[in-house]
Parts: C-alpha cells; structure tokens; sequence
C-alpha cells in the first residue's frame, strides 16, 4: 500500500507539474518546507535558484508557488507581463478572516474593482499633487528630528517605517500621529504582524 502511494503521489506531481517552471520534487504533504528556512527565506531562494534557475517552482504544502530570484526576472514579471501577474495567491487565514473581500486580500475582479475603487478615492484626496508633496516634506522634518534625538545611537530601522504610515494616516484623517503615542506603536506592530504572517510559509498551505 505504501508503494502504490508513492507511486500515485509522484504520478499525479509530474501530471500537474508538467507546464510547470522546474523545482525540487515535494515530499507527501509537506511539499518543499523543508528545503525552506523560515527565517531566512530569501537565503533559500537564493541557494534553490543556483540549481533551477531564476525562474522556479516550489511546494507550499499542497499550493504551488513560483519563485522570481533576481533583477531581470521580476522586471520581467512585472513590467514585460503585468498583467499576467496582476493577482496574487489566495492566502488561507485571510480568506477565513476575510472571505475574498478588502483591497489587500482579495483577488480577482474583485480585487480589480477595490484597487480600481481606492485609486480614484486617494486621487480625490489629493494624491500626486502638492498637497501630498507638502504633508512628505512635513513627515520627513519629524522623521528627521526623531534620528537625530538618537544622537548617533543605534536604532531600529523600524522607526522609518512611521513616516509613511503617518503620511497615509494625514490623507485619510487629516493628521498625524506623534511617534511616541502609544496608540500609533500598537497600530506599527499590528501592520508589522500582519506582513510577517502573509510571508509565513505555514500560513500559506491549505
């Protein structure tokens, strides 16, 4: 039994892989986790990519993914072929959480529709104008003030991610928050889980 498995396993990978970039064979379940160094998964992009090129395919579990490693591959994917690559993959904790709606996790013509939808909104509010570019050079005098209070110390390259947080916050609600309030910390530590679940490996197989 355990022979015919494995032999129906491999049988069905090379069937749905056939169109498919190169990439290592998965094992059962697991796929290619553990080729992956969760906290250091561009090193093991970098290594696979030695072998398969800068065009791959890896096994999330069950989901396939396909790697871009390198310059000209992502230029190449972005900008060559946008709008082959214009959805991204469903995530399944933000499908539970979300059920396919919002601009951030939806996908499809409903993704389409939101971006479409934000675009125009943010416009309205003055985005690309000088407006937008008097609120950056407000944000960049606080943000310039905040390093030089370190005096030369070491400090988290964090910091510098408040500034353009408090610009989108000075669009959407007409004003900023000051670095040190304690309801903008919590905000900067929720954005910062939230994309370091989205890159998660283990949250991304089904």
């Amino acid at each position: 039994p355990r022979l015919l498995c494995a032999n129906l396993f491999l049988s069905n990978f090379s069937w749905s892989s056939r169109h498919m970039p190169p990439g290592p064979t998965p094992l059962p379940i697991i796929g290619n986790l553990h080729l992956i160094n969760i906290k250091r998964q561009d090193v093991s992009f970098m290594e696979l990519s030695k072998t398969y090129g800068p065009v791959f395919t890896l096994h999330f579990g069950l989901q396939k993914v396909v790697v871009l490693v390198g310059y000209e591959a992502v230029k190449e994917a972005l900008l060559s072929k946008g709008n082959e690559f214009v959805d991204r993959p469903p995530i399944p904790i933000f499908l539970e959480i979300q059920h396919g709606n919002g601009m951030f996790f939806s996908i499809g013509e409903m993704w389409k529709d939101t971006r479409r939808f934000t675009l125009t909104t943010i416009r309205d509010l003055g985005m690309g104008t000088s407006l937008i570019e008097g609120k950056m050079l407000e944000e960049l005098n606080f943000l310039v003030e905040k390093v030089n209070s370190f005096k030369g110390e070491p400090f988290s390259l964090k910091t510098f991610s408040a500034a353009p947080t408090n610009i989108t916050f000075g669009i959407l609600f007409g004003e900023r928050f000051d670095y040190a309030d304690p309801t903008f910390t919590i905000l900067l530590r929720n954005i910062d889980e939230v994309m370091t679940l989205m890159g998660a490996p283990a949250l991304q197989v089904r």
